[in-house]
């Protein structure tokens, strides 16, 4: 299963001491262009995504998480933590299932 990350310098150099490839982005617009070429690419099973930068882009990441099976979006906190309101888990799963409480 192959993985890639795009993210701010940091979380990205961090990865790649793990082996997971990466792109570098400063902006929504490289965010929208880096996420569009590995979801049409089908080389990543995985994208992961710090949450700052997928807030950034959120209408791009929600289309690609409940409109394709793969590549599977997957959030993280960035080098400062959390977003503050970040959804948790939870809320997140229910949202994509259609359950409200």
């Amino acid at each position: 299963m192959e993985y890639f990350v795009i993210a701010d310098e940091d979380t990205v150099l961090g990865f790649r001491y793990a082996g997971v490839e990466g792109q570098v982005v400063r902006s929504a617009d490289e965010a929208r262009a880096a996420l569009a070429t590995h979801a049409a690419d089908g080389q990543a099973a995985i994208v992961i995504i710090t949450d700052e930068i997928a807030h950034a882009i959120e209408d791009d990441v929600n289309r690609l998480r409940f409109e394709s099976r793969m590549p599977i979006v997957v959030e993280i906190p960035g080098p400062a933590g959390p977003r503050p309101g970040r959804p948790d888990l939870m809320a997140l799963i229910r949202e994509a299932m259609g359950i409200q409480f």
